[in-house]
């Protein structure tokens, strides 16, 4: 299962790529960020940078499953606004305060 979390302005917003009962206990990997991410963020998320043959963008993942993810955010002052589901994907939308 992949899951994605992407970085714009002081929104973050988190992918899930399969909606189920049990997405609090899937393993990862976890994307959590695109080219244009906040590499303080992803430094603290402990994430790498990589490019998949064929696309023209990096994202960023870690080996945590959303859940983590989302615990260590909150940690640094990000607070979920709403998640959804669209199709087979959760979405997580997150703000940070502007320091």
């Amino acid at each position: 299962m992949q899951h994605a979390l992407l970085v714009h302005f002081q929104h973050l917003f988190l992918f899930c790529c399969k909606v189920c009962n049990h997405c609090w206990q899937e393993t990862g990997p976890t994307n959590v960020g695109d080219e244009f991410s906040d590499p303080a963020v992803m430094n603290y998320l402990g994430a790498r940078k990589t490019t998949v043959l064929g696309n023209n963008f990096s994202e960023y993942h870690v080996e945590e499953p959303p859940r983590l993810v989302l615990d260590k955010l909150e940690k640094i002052g990000f607070r979920v606004l709403s998640m959804t589901g669209v199709g087979q994907t959760l979405v997580w939308c997150l703000h940070k305060e502007a320091e």
